[in-house]
This record gives structure tokens, sequence and C-alpha cells, in this order.
């Protein structure tokens, strides 16, 4: 490539001139290409320790003027082809012109300018990013792009030196983190080491030091271990490994590529070695850690913080702390950990302003709030550009943005601010998840509305239109409890009234000092009032601010209404599984034993499932949704399973419960460090796999008493998945005797479940919930009762230590080893249910199934003619989930399939292709894959033949190739009327006579048994139909009287494809020789079938010749009338054979074929000599040259005139005359009949990456020997 020209001093060091004009030399970096002794090895060594740009660019010009001593590098390439375009522009272009000039300046100054105006020119056409990166960046990604054989695609985060190690011996080299690969390259005294591992491959991802490996890296996957070490900050890379292993595996989850976000600022200065990737993790990091610590959505983005201090109006004091501002939040975080937090939503701010400043209280910022609260932050570095910054974003708050939209009042409810922008949204969901919408389909309900205590409306009422969720609904305005609470008079109550006003009342003095709504001062204070318990007249308020739930809310006014609207009615795999459980959701309590509370979930759980199609549904939402419906509105209760299902619960309810998995391997592995003695006892009874998974899910709602869980839940929602983990802890503790006595499974389970059943809440003041966990589980003698809030307080006091970020970490590390287990269970279950139907063994499969994936994903990121979504569709079964289009199929029909074509390979995919593909999505799924693989591989010689068969008739065969064959015929002859043959064999009237007979035989069978029938027709009973029914639906076994007749310009396709499958085989003279005859053969034998045909039409039927035609051979090739139909068909054969010789054998001299020749150009092309099988004087056309030859063409001689170009519409053979014409040739039986090993196409496919570097780095040498 051009480069800007740079003063080089010393031109010749350590490098070697090849070519040289007055103007311009070539070099080449010694150490690159052939030779070069030990010199050339010393050089490539420091090319690489040191990073040096010689190593991707060995080659380069330079310019020089007569005697001056300096020299300008104006271009350099990593390959001999690149440099020699440069160089050859060069002559071309500017010594003609130099020539001219007198000074040597003008001369310097002239080259350096066209040089830079080149580059201008290449710039233009530059994405913004890649501009964004520092020259030295792009060198690097270039560099990892040319020895790893990487397309343009593959973008490169960060690079490291640091030392692999293989064995004991450490290599150094350097290590390339790009988006989906990581990948290590060393050259050290011509030993070069190469390694690619894909991030989806990775298993697990460890930081450790040892006194073998000092500080390394541990790069686990599922075949070996690769350690690095001897980086300059470990730390960062490791984090940034993290990072790329995490979005390998929210790619196998989702299979979703990464996304590069294009709305990141830019710097203020190009960093050095800092590309915009790594830049753009840097931010989502930030980001998730922001999100995490404030309860924040998905959605806001950090703009930057700062350190300051907040005064605190209930301490009296400023604390100390740091100031996050994003696109919708100021937060403040306290330096100590819980001793101050504050969120204030941008939409709550009515004033920010600068306060003077003094000693006391240097730069300090005022916020007001619209409920009169107002902060004070000081100590700010940088408090103008705070300002200016906080003033941008609350001129952009959605409710000023919501204000200026179109908006579109629902019927009964006042206009909602944001509701034209969701719609918007909604309409595109609606249309992603269902596609075309349906007039089958209505997206409103046609049954009436169910007013839960109210009377339905009728079903035909044209005013006002039905809708499933209107405010009057009692669950809009309040939680089912409130609805169906009793009044127990406070003398009956007793202390725990006393108790629960005093909680009130505690709450109500918090509130007053602290402030109350999302603004308010979040302390340890506030902690101790959560875990003493949270009144039942504030729970949902509390959960919705502890969540964040209620930010959510305020900023979507009508979203959950018009959710419900576009939900309701529509019948899918998640909506029934939502009725199927409704019923089972907390049955104990009286608010869902009607229809009110039921019909509030059903609304909630549809509205969720619409939202969030990836989840749609899952057991234990239900129960956990129904516990939020007692305290919380429909709508408040709908944003807090959003918060729980998206923010707090990650992954817990998708389709394979991916984030319950994890948390149950950090719960394992924090037992394993807090209670390491029971741990190794519980791992022999496998009992923690067991109970943890439910305890998480259900956030123990399912396993403990409901006043007793629901205090966990108000703790949950404060203190988020830390809690879970302390309790699970408490509870195995206060067990542990007992379990380690346990000697089964079962016995600990009863342990653990009787203590559950007996933690009790002795301070609710609602009335009893029989738990029917507990009835089950009762024994003789009932255990002691557990107090909910000891149980608490002891899991505080003993495992209180845990940190958020400890629990993410080791969330991490188990996400790898979860998400590559269930992998290889949904390979194992592929396996499993299609080895039956296939002939492959159990480890071919396997292979199979890794490769068909790897392709599936391989598209995900490196681009596909369909999306992702559209391939991959995790509500099948694991059969069906993974689906690859036309172009990766022909990628590994290519590269495993037995039937090589040579350039007509892709032809017979897409044939192949569209066979497989029989619902016509453009997708086929992996059995589909292996059917068509296994038919070619495992099949015997009918099962091939039938195959290969069917890819040249309709589907597998399109119109547009049919009439492609027509042109390459017509391309060689002209258009003249068919004559009738006066030749026919005794052959093709005994076939003849043969396939009268059959047809007058099958007509009179078909008449007998119409007769039969119409004698035996009786009234059938219902055991008739049910055999017919269960008759029709038994798959039918295709038999080869079933497949349809060929015409002729399908069979010179199908002859074209046997030439050209035969070119790579050893003796493809003898199949050459063998498919001539048969060729010859089936034209007589369709000759046969018209001319039988014309017969019964009433034509006339010429008489046979006396004798027989010989078969074709070398020596004696068959001659007929050149005027006849036998020949005229045989021209058309002979003719598309040489269409596809032309294809495979170029013209040996070189000419427009030879031109355009590659890095390996050069090789002699010695394989016409394989065609000589009939001579040139056969073929009647001057097109061919005189040593390429031909199969079966009849004729006289060169001279003769063209004829039959056009194929015969009568003209058709049967499969059965196929097969039968087969079978008379040993070398096709032996051809077909040869079992084909798929094991070494497999591990070529596997290692083709390596064998495309290698081929790319020599050829270097090729091109030096042709160039001496």
């Amino acid at each position: 490539m051009w480069i800007t020209p740079e003063e080089v001093l010393l031109a010749n060091a350590l490098w070697v001139s090849e070519r040289a004009n007055p103007f311009f030399i070539l070099q080449r970096r010694k150490g690159h290409g052939k030779g070069g002794g030990i010199t050339g090895l010393l050089v490539g060594t420091l090319d690489v320790v040191l990073d040096s740009s010689a190593r991707v660019a060995p080659y380069r010009i330079l310019h020089q003027t007569g005697d001056s001593q300096i020299f300008w590098s104006i271009a350099c390439g990593s390959s001999r082809k690149e440099i020699t375009e440069h160089w050859e522009w060069l002559e071309a272009n500017l010594l003609q012109t130099l020539s001219i000039f007198d000074n040597e300046d003008d001369i310097t100054t002239f080259v350096k300018g066209k040089i830079q105006g080149i580059m201008a020119e290449e710039n233009k056409s530059r994405l913004a990013q890649e501009d964004e990166d520092s020259g030295k960046f792009r060198e690097a990604e270039l560099k990892m792009r040319k020895l790893f054989g990487m397309p343009e695609e593959e973008k490169l985060v960060n690079y490291y030196s640091c030392s692999y190690w293989k064995g004991r011996v450490p290599r150094q080299g350097w290590l390339y983190l790009s988006v989906n690969h990581i990948c290590f390259y060393s050259f050290l005294l011509g030993k070069e080491v190469t390694l690619i591992v894909q991030w989806t491959d990775v298993t697990q991802l460890e930081k450790n030091a040892t006194l073998v490996f000092p500080e390394s890296v541990r790069v686990s996957t599922r075949d070996t271990q690769h350690f690095f070490s001897m980086f300059l900050n470990i730390n960062d890379t490791f984090k940034l490994m993290e990072q790329l292993a995490n979005i390998a595996m929210r790619q196998l989850l989702d299979n979703e590529g990464f996304a590069a976000d294009r709305s990141l600022p830019k710097p203020c200065k190009t960093l050095k070695n800092v590309s915009a990737l790594k830049r753009d993790l840097d931010a989502r990091a930030k980001n998730e850690r922001y999100r995490a610590l404030f309860r924040l959505t998905h959605d806001e983005r950090l703009d930057g913080h700062t350190d300051c201090t907040l005064w605190t109006p209930f301490a009296k004091m400023h604390v100390v702390g740091q100031m996050f501002v994003s696109n919708n939040y100021i937060c403040f975080a306290s330096r100590e950990e819980d001793m101050c937090q504050l969120i204030i939503p941008l939409r709550e701010v009515s004033i920010v302003e600068k306060a003077d400043s003094s000693s006391v209280l240097p730069s300090p910022l005022s916020i007001s709030t619209k409920n009169k609260m107002t902060f004070l932050f000081a100590n700010l570095k940088d408090r103008d550009f705070l300002v200016q910054r906080i003033s941008d974003f609350l001129q952009r708050t959605p409710e000023r943005l919501w204000s200026e939209g179109d908006q579109l009042p629902l019927s009964g409810q006042s206009v909602s601010q944001s509701f034209s922008r969701w719609s918007r949204q909604l309409a595109e969901l609606a249309v992603n998840q269902q596609g075309t919408p349906s007039p089958t389909t209505p997206t409103f309900p046609s049954s009436p509305l169910s007013l839960g205590a109210g009377e339905p409306l009728q079903q035909h009422q044209p005013q006002p239109q039905q809708r499933y969720y209107c405010p009057d609904l009692p669950t809009a305005k309040q939680g089912l409890l409130r609805i169906y609470q009793t009044d127990v008079p406070e003398e009956i109550m007793g202390p725990k009234a006393t108790k629960e006003k005093m909680k009130e009342e505690a709450w109500n003095i918090h509130f007053f000092e602290f402030g109350r709504g999302v603004c308010m001062y979040r302390t340890s204070k506030t902690r101790e009032l959560v875990l003493n318990g949270i009144p039942e007249s504030l729970r949902g308020e509390l959960w919705l601010l502890f969540s964040g739930a209620q930010n959510e809310m305020a900023t979507h006014p009508g979203y959950y209404a018009e959710l419900v609207e576009q939900a309701m009615g529509r019948c899918t795999l998640a909506t029934e599984e939502i009725e199927r459980d409704l019923h089972r959701s907390m049955p104990e309590h009286h608010a869902f034993q009607n229809e009110m509370g039921i019909a509030a979930l059903r609304r909630v759980l549809t509205a969720y499932a619409y939202r969030n199609p990836n989840i749609g549904y899952c057991q234990a939402m239900n129960i956990v949704t129904s516990v939020l419906l007692l305290y919380c509105t429909e709508e408040e209760a709908f944003w807090l399973l959003v918060a729980l299902c998206e923010r707090m619960l990650p992954d817990y309810y998708n389709t394979r419960v991916v984030g319950a998995l994890v948390d149950q391997g950090v719960f394992e592995e924090l037992t394993r460090e807090c209670l390491p003695l029971l741990y190794e006892h519980m791992q022999e009874l496998g009992v923690i796999s067991t109970i943890s998974l439910s305890w998480f899910l259900t956030l123990f709602l399912s396993v403990m008493p409901f006043h007793s869980a629901v205090l966990l839940v108000d703790c949950f929602f404060y203190e988020g998945i830390k809690l879970v983990f302390q309790v699970s802890l408490a509870v195995l503790h206060a067990n542990m005797e007992l379990l380690m006595a346990c000697n089964d499974e079962g016995e600990a389970m009863t342990i653990l479940g009787r203590y559950l059943d007996n933690v009790v809440n002795k301070q609710t003041v609602s009335p009893p919930i029989p738990h029917l966990h507990a009835l089950l589980t009762s024994g003789d003698e009932p255990p002691p009762e557990i107090d909910v809030f000891e149980l608490i307080k002891a899991s505080y006091e003993k495992f209180g230590s845990l940190r958020a970020d400890v629990i993410e970490q080791m969330r991490f590390k188990q996400r790898l080893k979860v998400i590559q287990s269930l992998e290889d269970t949904a390979k194992r279950s592929v396996v499993r249910a299609i080895m039956t139907d296939s002939a492959f063994t159990i480890e071919e499969l396997e292979e199979l199934y890794v490769l068909f994936k790897a392709k599936h994903i391989m598209s995900c990121y490196w681009g596909a003619s369909s999306t992702a979504a559209e391939r991959h569709d995790p509500s099948l079964p694991y059969l069906e989930q993974y689906r690859i289009d036309l172009g990766q199929f022909c990628q590994l029909f290519s590269a495993l399939g037995p039937w090589g074509c040579g350039i007509h390979t892709p032809t017979l995919a897409s044939r192949l292709f569209r066979l497989l593909d029989q619902n016509k999505d453009g997708l086929i799924n992996f059995k589909e894959f292996v059917t068509g693989l296994s038919g070619m591989y495992h099949g015997d010689m009918t099962e091939k033949l039938k195959l290969l068969y069917k890819l040249h008739l309709p589907p597998a065969l399109c119109p547009e190739e049919a009439e492609s064959a027509l042109e390459a015929t017509q391309f060689f002859t002209d258009d003249d009327t068919l004559q009738d043959s006066p030749f026919l064999s005794h052959l093709d009237f005994l076939v003849q006579e043969v396939t009268e007979g059959e047809e007058v035989k099958e007509a009179g069978d078909s008449g007998n048994g119409d007769s039969e029938d119409k004698k035996e027709e009786k009234v059938k009973d219902y055991k008739y139909y049910l055999r017919m029914w269960a008759k029709e639906k038994e798959p039918k076994k295709e038999t080869i009287k079933d497949l349809p007749r060929m015409n002729q310009e399908q069979f010179i396709e199908l002859c074209k494809t046997l030439y050209n499958m035969f070119s790579e085989d050893t003796l493809e003279q003898e199949l050459y020789h063998a498919i001539a005859t048969v060729a010859s053969l089936l034209l007589r034998i369709g000759e046969v079938g018209k001319k039988f045909s014309n017969n019964g039409s009433g034509k006339k039927v010429l008489e046979p010749p006396a004798q027989p035609q010989p078969p074709p051979s070398a020596d004696g090739p068959e001659r007929e009338d050149s005027n006849g139909e036998g020949s005229s068909g045989q021209s058309l054969i002979c003719k598309a054979l040489a269409e596809a010789q032309l294809e495979t054998v170029g013209p040996p001299g070189g000419g427009p074929s030879g031109a355009g020749g590659s890095d390996e150009e050069g090789k002699d092309d010695t394989s016409v000599s394989s065609y000589s099988v009939v001579s040139a004087g056969e073929l009647q056309c001057e097109d061919i040259a005189d040593d390429t030859v031909l199969i079966g063409c009849g004729g006289n001689g060169a001279g003769d005139k063209r004829r039959g170009s056009a194929p015969d519409a009568d003209w058709s053979i049967t499969f059965e005359q196929v097969l039968a014409s087969m079978l008379t040739e040993p070398a096709l039986v032996d051809y077909f009949e040869n079992k084909r090993d798929i094991q070494g196409k497999m591990a070529a496919c596997k290692t083709q990456r390596a064998v495309e570097r290698q081929i790319s780095s020599s050829s270097d040498h090729e091109l030096a020997q042709l160039s001496t």
C-alpha cells in the first residue's frame, strides 16, 4: 500500500535491493523469503519481538535522486504481487514524467505530492471507525489478518507482548485479541508458533500465579489448555479477555454478533495504541458497573464521573464520594460503602445552579427537585463543564421530547405523553415477532373483557372498543391483598398490630429525615429498616423504589396498557404455557381462587411474554408474579417483573434457565469456600445442585411459608442476589450436623425441606396461609420453629462479607462452564435424535454438528444473507435450532462432500440445498444437512444414483439452469429441424416391447381393481377410517418407481455433473469410457421411448437396422448417420461435455485465463492428457483446441453441418433405465459402491484456517521462483 513519504537514512541496512531504476528502488526485508542464513533468522526474530512494521510489510519501495544519500519510503507491501503492482504503476506513470525535471528537489517534491494525492483518494472510502484508530494500530490489525488468514470483518480489539508456554519453553511473541478470536504469533530463530482459538470454544479463563507459570493467564478449551505470561499489565489484559469471552457466551445464547457502538463520542486526540473497539468495550464495562450499582435500565449510558462531596442534612456533614452523570440521572455513591447513596432522575430536576465558592465549600453545585428537595455538592474539579453537560441532558430529557411527538389518545384514558413513541415501537415489535399481520389473527380481542368483579362487556358492542385492560379494573388501582383483606380488630391481633404500626411509624420518620421517593437518601439506616421487615402497606412502594422499577414506570406511561392490548388474544407457545400454570400459582391464597386474581396474573405474564419473546414465559415466573400482584397494581407488578427478569436475575427465566444454573455454580463454589467439609459430603450425595435451583428461581417462595419468604423478597429487592446466597449458606450451616449424618440424597432433601417449612414470621398481621409443601413433608414430630428474622440476622453475621463484585467475578467463571455444558448437552441430544436415521457413527455426527454450528456462529459475525434471528429459534428442539443458508451450505459441501466437481461444485451444492430445503425458507437444519451427506457417503449404489438423479430434476434443478444447458448447446451448434432416425437397434425394440407389456399389464390391473372396488363398495366403520388416517400419517418410503422421468435438458446436466465428478478420480479414463457408453445407450433408450409414444399417437415407426451398433471405445468410436436423431441427441451430450471440459481445462498457452493467475500461478497444467479418450476430429466445433478431446460424439468429420441443437421435448428416460445402464459398466459400479471416509474431510475442514495461512505465506517463494 502507499504510505506517507518518510525519510530513510540507511537504505540497505537489513534490506536487500531487488529492482532499481534512476528514481526508485524495490527492496525485500532480510529474513523474509527463501534463504537469508543466520542473518535472516536474527532479523526475522527481531522484527517479531520488537513488533516491527517490516514483519507485516516485508517489501518496500524507496524514492532516490542522483547522488543524494537521503531516501524516501513511499510504498510497502505484504507480498511480492502487491509491491510489484505498485512498482509497475510507478514505471508506467512516473518515470517518463520525472525524466523531464532538471532539479532533483523538484523531482522529490513532485513524487511526494503524487503519493499523498493517491493516499487522499484512497482514504475517502475508509470507514469513520478506521479513521479513529491510529496508524500503528491499523498496521497491527493488518498484520493480524495476514498472519492468521482473517477476513476484513474480523476486528482487532488490542494486542499485547507476552510469552506463550509451549511445554516448558516460553515463546516470546504477540497476543492478538479480536472480537471473535484469541491469536498468538511467535517467530524465534526460524521456529514459528501460530495459535488461533475462538472465544466460543473457551470453557475456562483464569488468572493465576504458580511456580511454573508466574502470574499467568490460562485459557482452557474442551481439548487443551494454553498459558500466557509476562504481560506488562496482566490485570487490564485479563479484564479485556473476560469481556470478549462474555460476548462470545452471549453469542452462544442469543446468536447475535457483536455490534460496535457507533454513537461513542470521539476522543479529543487519537490514542496511540487504543482502538475504537477497545474504547467501546471499556465504556460498556463502566456502564454495566454504573447500572448495577444504582439499578438503572439497560439503555442508560454513563457520560462521566468525578470526585466530590455531598452535604447530608440528616448527618450534618459532607460525605466524600463520586458523582455520576448519565443521560437521564445524576447519582452519588459514598466512598465508604452503605454510608450514603443517592439517585436523582433528571425528570425530577427543576433548578441546577452554581453557588458561591468559599474556602469551606469550594466549587459548590446546588440541584433542586420538583418535590422541594435540594442537594448540595462541592469540591467539583470542573464545575463549569459539569453544569454544561447537565444542562444539555436536561434539554433532552424524555419528558420534553415526548411532548413534541404525535399523541395518540386511548379510549377511556387521557392522552399519554409517550404513547405515540411506544406505539411505534410496539408495532415494530409486533411485525418482528409475528411477521406480516394475518387477517385471521386479530390484534384486538374478539372475546368479552372480564372486569373481575364487574359484568363483562357484550361481544358485539361497537362503542367503546373492547379492551382487556382499563384503569377501572380493581387490580389497576391496588394490590390484591388490599382488595381481599378482611378487617380484623386490633384487640384480636394484639401485639402484632402494634408491632406493624411501629414499623410504619419508623418508616414515616425515615421518610421525613431522608426524603421519600426516588430521590431518597439511602443509608445504613435504610438497610436496618428493611431487615426488620417492611410493613405491608409500604411493601409495593418500596419494592418499586429499591428495584429501580419506579423509574421505568414513570418514564413509560401508558406502555403497559397498550402492551396488554397488543399481546392478549394471540395464541403462542408462551400463552399456552401461561394458561396451564395460572391455577397453579399460589392456589392456597384466596386472592387466586377467583377470576379477578387469575385474570390479572394472565395479563401481566402475557404482556411480558410479548415484550420479551426471547424469554417468553418460564415456570416459576407465575409464582413470583402472583406475589408481586398481592402488594402492587398490575402495572407496578409488570415493571417489577421486568426489573427481576432483565436486571436483578439476568437469564434466570430464559428457555434454559442459564442464570439460575450459573448462580447454582456460584453457590457451590461459595459452599466450598465457606463450608468445605459439608461441601465434600454434599457433593457425594449430589444435593446442592438439586435444592438450589428451586430456591433461586422462586426466591424461596415455593419452599418456605409465604409470610416468611416475602420478608426475604424485601431484603432481595434492597440487597440483590447477595441476600439469596447469604440465606442459602445460612440454611446449610444451620443443618450442618444433620446433613453430615445423611447417607443419601432423599434424606438430605427431607431435612432441608422440613427446616424451610418451619421458618415462620411471628410478626405478620395477615391471616395464616397454608403451605402446601409443609403439608407434604410433615412428619410425626414437627421440628422446632425457626424465626425468619433470626435466620436473616444469622446470614448477615456469618456470611455478610460477600461482595457484589466478587459474586459477579464468580458468575463469569461459572457462565463459561454452564453455557459450554449446555452446548455439549445440546450436541448429545441432537446426535441421539438423529443417529437412528443416519449411517454416520456417533463420533462423526458430533464432529459434523460442531462444524455445522461453527459455520452458523461464524455467519453471525462475518455476515450472512439472513439475520441471526431467522437462523436461530430457541423455542424449537435442539435438532432444529441452528440453521444455515445457501452460502454457508456451499462452503460446508465443498469441504465435506465426497463428490468433488471442480468449479461445478457450487452448482451441485446449490441443487442439493434446494432439494433438502423442504419448507422453501432458504434455510436447512442439521438433520437435513446430515441426510444429504449420509446419502452420499453411506448409501448403496442405488441410493447414491437416486440422489444424483433427483439433483437434476426440479426442485433441485431450477429452470434457469435448464435454460443455460440449452444455451450451452446452441453455442456450439445451429438450429436445424430434427429428423427421424432410420436406425434403431434390437435393444431399442426389446426395451420398447417390455415397456409396452408392463404398461398394458398395469392398465389391466388398475381396471380390475376399480371393478372390484365397485363390487365391494359398502359402508365403512370408524375403525376403518382410523386405520386409513394412520396409514396416511405414516411416512411413505420413496421407491425408484416414484421418481419422475428425466427429459433431455436434465440428462445433459446429469452428464456434465458426472464428467466433472470423474475429472479428479485416479481412474478417470476408464470412467470416461464407461460414461460415454452409458450416455450413448441411454440416448438410444430415450429415442425408443419417444418412438413408442409417437407410435401410440399414430406416428410412423421406422424399421430397425440389420445389425446393432457396437459400444463406443477409444479405438473405434461408434458411427451413426449424422443427419439422424440419434446423432443429434448424442451431439447435445458431447457438446455439453465440451462445455464442461472448457470449464475445467484452460488453454495451455496462457491466454485470458492464464493472465489473471494468483500467487500460485506458473504451475504446469498437464491435466489435458487425461482427456485423450476421443479424438478431436469427432467434435464438430472449431472452437475447441486440437488437443481437446470429448466422449461419445457422433459425426463424420469437422466439415459436417451442425444439426440437432435443440433438446427434444419428447425424449425422456426413467431412473430404472439409468440404473440398469450404469450397472453394465464395472468402473461406474466400483466408483459408486466405493465407501468414502469423511474423517479426513472433517480433519481438513478443522485445519482449514491454518492451511490458508500457510498458503498466503508460501506464495512469495513461488513468485520469487517465477521472477527469477
